[in-house]
């Protein structure tokens, strides 16, 4: 059968119009798996902002899944990114979604931003973001807790960038909902924003190099700077373990120092109850197609095999564990 989901002509065009996909792939039956999906799949990928590293990444994702000749045909969606991703992903909208760590970590546990346990499953683990914090200098901050009172950007609502800020911040002493003034925005308005002085400081959880942070930093690097956030990271981790401390090298903005920073892994994620012919493609296909993915954004060359079993505590699919044995991935 033709794993797609009858919809009217209405019913298409408004998932068309939302940004969700249009047909649905399988559900796993639990047989052997194969990596041969037999029949025409459609499947819709999760990404992030227009201007973000989910988004660049997950386009060439899309575009190498096609260019494979296969049955399964992938289209990527802009959105708000993890938490977004995740409820979508989980009400059937797409099909695969990328997300933070912690945001993943949340779904599996039902906590936080999510009141049950979602039934989320990994594809790999895959690059690193890097929370890349910003100030205009003639805000004045020097600190996270200095952004009391400011205009602050904590992101998209419902993004990974926002679950981050909310949690920096808090860990600096600061309640995000009443001692700064937030600012929900996406990173383009946010760039915007920090250009034109209407925002002093902003917050983005992304790859590297994220190329609206590469627009912000070329086109007004002598009115802003990077923040080291480093101090909160012991309060951090004492709210979620995946937080760690990493460097935003001084050639990635050419700034004049590398930066210190809180790091977090990203996940492809997928439901639990994927077919696990289709899930063991996906996974195939982003290892086999890693250095291709690299020349759309330097992030992917982090994606390795070795590191894409680690994805804990968000169980992996068993379609890709599969697709990694056959890789010989450890």
């Amino acid at each position: 059968m033709r794993k797609t989901l009858a919809l009217t002509a209405v019913g298409v065009l408004a998932l068309a119009g939302c940004g969700g996909k249009q047909d649905a792939a399988g559900t796993d039956t639990g047989g052997a798996v194969t990596c041969d999906v037999g029949s025409d799949t459609r499947i819709g990928i999760a990404t992030g902002n227009a201007t973000g590293v989910y988004f660049a990444l997950g386009n060439a994702y899309a575009e190498q899944i096609n260019a494979g000749g296969g049955t399964v045909r992938a289209t990527a969606s802009e959105t708000g990114a993890s938490v977004q991703n995740i409820q979508q992903l989980v009400a059937g909208e797409f099909d695969v979604a990328f997300s933070l760590a912690d945001s993943a970590a949340d779904a599996v546990s039902g906590t936080n931003s999510f009141t049950a346990a979602q039934p989320v499953q990994a594809l790999a683990r895959i690059h690193t973001n890097y929370t890349q914090v910003i100030v205009r200098k003639a805000a004045g901050i020097t600190d996270v807790a200095g952004m009391r009172g400011k205009r602050v950007s904590t992101g998209s609502p419902k993004s990974g960038t926002e679950v981050i800020a909310q949690r920096v911040l808090t860990s600096a002493g600061l309640d995000p909902a009443k001692d700064v003034q937030a600012q929900r925005l996406d990173l383009t308005k946010t760039v915007d924003g920090m250009k034109d002085g209407s925002i002093d400081a902003m917050f983005w959880s992304g790859g590297l190099p994220t190329p609206g942070i590469t627009d912000l930093l070329t086109t007004a690097g002598d009115k802003v700077q990077f923040l080291d956030i480093t101090p909160v990271l012991p309060a951090l981790k004492k709210i979620n373990s995946v937080y760690e401390q990493g460097t935003i090298p001084a050639a990635t903005y050419r700034t004049p120092a590398d930066v210190a920073t809180v790091v977090v892994p990203n996940l492809l994620l997928v439901r639990d109850n994927l077919d696990a012919d289709v899930a063991c493609v996906l996974t195939r296909t982003l290892f086999e197609k890693q250095p291709q993915l690299a020349q759309a954004n330097a992030a992917a060359k982090e994606i390795a095999p070795g590191k894409a079993r680690q994805t804990a505590p968000v169980p992996l699919h068993r379609g890709a564990a599969k697709a990694l044995d056959d890789l010989g991935a450890p």
